[in-house]
């Protein structure tokens, strides 16, 4: 077995990952989180907060998963997220098409039919009426469309982030890379909005010197500081990079191999519809070579942009000058008696809409969209005028930086990268060194024999400890030397024993996972001893 086929092995057999529908035959893209594998995947979101919440004073929202089709077209993803398949006359197998390297099916060598496949799964809302729908294919639309109260609720002061922990859904073709390919998947994200003409980040200076490797839309590649990439302009701009190296620091902190990470950047034509430049954060695995774990992309104004034009919902903000300006300026006037012949009751929402239009040259027609209908008017509606007006400031819409975490694929790289075999009496045994605010458990807790008041001990302890938040296991079966096998297998990074000397000084003994070094703690303080090292 390599080692995707050993660490998956184990972390069926221990609970962390389970297939899905296993005793119905399973389903392609779908795993399930075990009873261990759940608290780990807690632990990483968690940490990803404490990150994103804590250090950078972010704010977290939830938002439905099921989002209209409109939210959808207007963003772009129901006419852009969509593959090429290439699928088997003979066998019926499904592939996309730049996986295909003969023209034949991989399979059966049969011939294929090519054809398009959004990637989004349709559902709709409502009994009767029924509205097309699909299931979110990422978080960030929720933030979004919410972006005028959230402006509100951040007293519109710029910058701001806003996160989102939670589901996203994508109908892959053929997820036949197990966990790393998901057809339901946990993301976590941030929407961090800016003022266009300055992306630059008040704690870039703390990040700075931070080392990357860094592989260039040229493939070109290079060892860097942060600092340095963009002071050449490798990388666009000062808000990008603080969280290309804020990502770096949270899969290093999480139990990713430093020296297995690499951030490269899309090439132009596989840049995503919304992002102006992206870079992957990828890391590396035996069985899949270099895989995208994180994106980091400057979407620019795109989706504020998109859900103003399709609802007419001002999305800017407003920046307030230091003193009036006078400013002259273009505007345009409805001619409400022919606008009011023509549309009718409409009118008024028209006219409105057209006094929202900044004018820079002569125009002869304008677009403006009322009640989800886009109407073109020509100069007959409407005319321009040149006024001269003092400005206190001006409106603009906000550009956004997102770095967005694919969760289980993380969790799947802290699992190859912290897994380790040696030979111990004769026996393969399996360690792993997961940092111990990511291990599932933090504390396993034996009693040295099952007798004499030593199990009550060991019970009254593991109490303690589940009451002061640590997890902790007891456990009584078989020989110590077996007991901390069981748990170095999972991953955790204490485990404490009560033998005979605990009845005599109240002490235990606490055994490191890593270096199996043993020290004796008072059994009073053990609950504090754990907390400070698990953070």
């Amino acid at each position: 077995m390599d080692a995707y086929e050993k660490i998956i092995s184990l972390a069926k057999r221990r609970g962390f990952l389970y297939p899905s529908y296993e005793i119905y035959g399973g389903e392609a893209g779908f795993y399930d989180y075990g009873p261990l594998g759940i608290l780990m995947k807690n632990n990483i979101e968690n940490k990803w907060r404490e990150f994103y919440l804590l250090k950078e004073k972010f704010f977290e929202i939830s938002t439905p998963v099921i989002t209209p089709y409109d939210v959808l077209k207007a963003s772009g993803h129901v006419d852009e997220f969509i593959d090429e398949i290439a699928t088997c006359k003979k066998c019926g197998a499904s592939f996309k098409v730049e996986e295909l390297k003969e023209g034949k099916c991989p399979i059966c060598g049969g011939d294929v039919e090519k054809g398009k496949l959004n990637l989004m799964f349709e559902t709709y809302i409502g009994a009767k009426k029924k509205e097309q729908a699909f299931l979110r294919p990422e978080t960030a639309q929720g933030i979004f469309v919410d972006f005028p109260l959230l402006y509100e609720f951040f007293r519109k002061k710029m910058p701001f982030g806003v996160i989102q922990v939670g589901k996203g859904f994508r109908n892959e073709v053929s997820p036949r890379q197990g966990i790393i390919r998901l057809r339901e998947f946990s993301m976590a994200e941030a929407e961090i909005f800016f003022e266009p003409d300055n992306k630059k980040h008040e704690n870039f200076d703390m990040v700075k010197n931070e080392e990357m490797l860094l592989v260039t839309e040229n493939d070109e590649e290079f060892k860097i500081s942060i600092g340095k990439a963009v002071e050449k302009g490798i990388i666009g701009n000062e808000a990008l990079a603080y969280y290309m190296a804020i990502t770096k620091n949270f899969l290093t902190s999480v139990g990713i191999d430093e020296e297995k990470i690499r951030f490269r950047q899309h090439k132009k034509d596989e840049l995503a519809h919304y992002a102006n430049e992206c870079w992957d954060a990828e890391i590396y695995s035996e069985r899949f070579g270099w895989v995208e774990c994180v994106g980091i992309a400057d979407r620019a104004a795109h989706d504020l942009e998109a859900h103003m034009k399709a609802t007419g919902v001002d999305m800017r903000a407003f920046k307030k000058y230091d003193e009036p300006i006078k400013v002259k300026k273009k505007i345009i006037k409805a001619k409400m008696d022919v606008l009011g012949k023509t549309f009718k009751q409409k009118a008024k929402k028209i006219r409105e809409e057209l006094e929202k239009i900044e004018v820079g040259d002569e125009v002869e027609k304008i677009k403006v969209t009322v009640d989800g209908e886009e109407i073109e008017l020509g100069r007959e509606f409407f005319t321009i005028e040149e006024v001269e007006e003092m400005e206190t400031g001006k409106k603009f819409i906000p550009h956004v930086i997102e770095p967005s975490y694919g969760i289980d694929r993380i969790f799947y790289f802290i699992l190859e990268h912290n897994y380790k075999e040696t030979e111990k009496e004769g026996e393969n045994y399996v360690l792993l060194t997961l940092p111990p605010e990511i291990a599932p458990v933090k504390a396993g807790v034996f009693p040295l024999v099952n007798k004499d008041g030593l199990p009550e001990i060991a019970r009254e302890i593991e109490e303690e400890l589940r009451k002061n938040g640590i997890m902790a296991i007891y456990d009584d079966r078989g020989s110590i030397g077996r007991r901390y096998a069981r748990m170095d297998e999972i991953g955790t990074p204490f485990c404490i024993t009560v033998d005979y000397q605990t009845k005599e000084d109240e002490t235990v003994t606490i055994r490191y996972r890593d270096t199996t070094e043993q020290i004796r703690v008072d059994k009073k303080k053990v609950a504090e001893w754990i907390k400070e090292r698990i953070g």
